[in-house]
C-alpha cells in the first residue's frame, strides 16, 4: 500500500498562527489530521516587525499541530499577505518554436517568461506569475493552448509582487523552526482555493478576506484572477473601536464582539423563525422584554471588568457598523481601481476572522450593492470541525494549493528560501525559474 503524502500549511496571521496538516492518499483525498491556532506574537498587518517572538508563536502552533497529527514536519506552504502586496497584468507575445507542429509546454513556460519579465525594484519581489488566458494567432479565451496549431502565441498574465524584505523575514522565521519553506502563497489566493465554487469564478466575483489588520481583495473573472490587491484596515480595528467606547480591555471587547457574531442566525432560520412567529395570535406572542432585547450579560461571558450596562443596538450601530461601512469602502475603491466592477454578478465571498462580526453581510451588501455570502470552507475531509470557521480560509486554501502544485498546475512559482540569494535582476530570475523546470 503506497505511503499516504503528507501536506503542512501555515498561515501567519496578525491575530492568529494557523497550522493545518493534512494527508492524501492514492485516490487523492485530502483528510485533515492535524489543526492548531495560537495567538500570533511579532507580527503586525501581517508582516514579521519581532522575528524572536513570531518564532516562539509559529514553534507552538507547530508542534500543537503535529501533536494532533503525529507526524514531525519538515516542509510546509506558508502564506504571505500585507499592504505591500502588488498586482499588476501583463501581456507577451511569442513566435511558436515549430510553427507547422503543435504548441508545446515549452512554448507555454517561454511565453510565461517573457511574461514576468517587468521592470521591478530591488526591493520587491515577484510572487506569483498566473496565466489569465491565451491568445493563438488572434484567437482569445484559450484556457489551454497545449497541442493547438499557430505561428504567435499571447497570453496575459496576473502577477502578483511583494516586498523583498517581507519575504525574507517570514522564510526565516519559519526555517528557525526547523521548517523549509516549499512556496510562499498570497494569502488571498489561498483562500480562494478553499471558498469559491468554479461558477463564480467563472461569473466573476470579488473574494474579500478580512484578517486581523489587513483585508485581502481579490478579483476572478472568467475563472481566472484578474485582481489583488490588501487593505490595511481589518478586524482588530474594530475590536479597538469597542475597547475604547466600551472602557474595556482588548480582551473584553474582542469577547463582546465574537459573543455579537455568534449570536446572529442564518438567513434560512431568521426566515422561518419569522414564519412560525406570524401563524401565533398576537396576544399569544411571546413579549421580549427591552431589556432582554438589548442589554448584553456581560457575566456570562466570563469578563471580569466592572462595566455598567451595555446595549446590543447601541454597539452593533454606533461602534460595528461605521467600522465596517469604512473597511467596504476601502474594497469599493480597491474595485474602481481595478476597472472590474461592473463584471462581478456573483458578488462578494467574505472570509476570514472578521467575515464572523455582526451585520458583515449586511453592511457588504449596502456599501457597495452586490450579493454578498460567508465562505464556507470544501474539499477537505478529516477534522473538518476543527475548521468549521471562515477565519480558516486561508489555512485551508493552503493545503489544497499545496495538493494541486504536487499534481502539476500553471501557477507553481519556486520559493526562494533563506539559503538561495534573492532575485535583484530580471534576468537572474528567468534563470532560477527555468532552472526549476523539467
Amino acid at each position: 500500500m503506497a505511503k499516504d503524502k503528507i501536506i503542512c500549511g501555515i498561515d501567519v496571521g496578525s491575530s492568529k498562527v494557523a497550522t493545518l496538516i493534512a494527508s492524501i492518499d492514492e485516490n487523492g483525498k485530502i483528510n485533515l489530521i492535524g489543526v492548531s491556532s495560537t495567538v500570533s506574537k511579532g507580527v503586525r498587518k501581517n508582516q514579521v516587525v519581532d522575528i524572536e517572538e513570531a518564532v516562539k508563536a509559529i514553534t507552538e502552533s507547530v508542534e500543537a499541530a503535529e501533536r494532533m497529527a503525529g507526524y514531525s514536519i519538515s516542509n510546509a506552504y506558508v502564506a504571505m499577505g500585507g499592504p505591500q502586496i502588488e498586482s499588476v497584468n501583463q501581456h507577451a507575445v511569442v513566435a511558436v518554436s515549430e510553427p507547422e507542429g503543435e504548441i508545446k509546454t515549452s512554448d507555454i513556460q517561454r511565453v510565461n517568461d517573457a511574461a514576468r519579465a517587468i521592470p521591478l525594484p530591488s526591493s520587491r519581489e515577484i510572487l506569483h506569475v498566473i496565466p489569465r488566458t491565451f491568445t493563438v494567432d488572434g484567437q482569445e479565451g484559450i484556457k489551454d493552448p497545449i497541442g493547438m496549431t499557430g505561428v504567435r502565441l499571447e497570453t496575459e498574465t496576473h502577477i502578483i509582487t511583494g516586498s523583498t524584505t517581507s519575504m525574507k523575514n517570514l522564510v526565516k522565521c519559519v526555517q528557525e523552526v526547523g521548517i523549509d519553506v516549499s512556496e510562499l502563497v498570497f494569502s488571498g489566493i489561498a483562500a480562494s482555493l478553499s471558498v469559491l465554487t468554479d461558477t463564480e469564478k467563472e461569473l466573476g466575483v470579488v473574494l474579500v478576506d478580512i484578517g486581523g489588520e489587513t483585508t485581502d481583495v481579490v478579483i476572478f473573472i472568467d475563472g481566472s484572477v484578474s485582481y489583488s490587491s490588501v487593505v490595511p484596515i481589518g478586524a482588530r480595528h474594530i475590536t479597538s473601536d469597542m475597547a475604547v467606547g466600551l472602557r474595556v480591555s482588548l480582551e473584553s471587547a474582542e469577547k463582546i464582539k465574537l459573543s455579537l457574531g455568534k449570536s446572529q442566525r442564518s438567513p434560512a432560520l431568521a426566515q422561518s423563525a419569522i414564519a412560525a412567529q406570524s401563524t401565533l395570535e398576537d396576544e399569544d406572542r411571546p413579549k421580549p422584554s427591552k431589556k432582554e432585547d438589548e442589554v448584553l450579560d456581560v457575566k456570562a461571558l466570563g469578563i471580569e471588568e466592572d462595566i455598567q450596562k451595555i446595549s446590543k443596538k447601541a454597539v452593533v450601530d454606533g461602534i460595528i457598523r461605521p467600522r465596517l461601512q469604512e473597511i467596504f469602502k476601502y474594497v469599493g475603491k480597491e474595485l474602481k481601481k481595478s476597472g472590474f466592477g461592473t463584471q462581478i454578478p456573483s458578488g462578494l465571498v467574505i472570509c476570514g476572522g472578521g467575515a464572523q462580526t455582526i451585520g458583515v453581510l449586511e453592511q457588504a451588501k449596502y456599501v457597495l450593492g452586490f450579493p454578498a455570502r460567508l465562505g464556507q470552507i470544501d474539499g477537505l475531509s478529516g477534522l473538518i470541525e476543527e475548521i468549521d470557521s471562515p477565519s480558516f480560509a486561508s489555512s485551508a486554501g493552503l493545503i489544497l494549493y499545496g495538493t494541486s502544485q504536487d499534481s502539476g498546475s500553471e501557477m507553481r512559482l519556486p520559493v526562494l528560501s533563506g539559503s538561495m540569494p534573492f532575485r535583484g535582476m530580471i534576468q537572474k530570475g528567468i534563470a532560477l525559474v527555468k532552472s526549476f523546470l523539467p
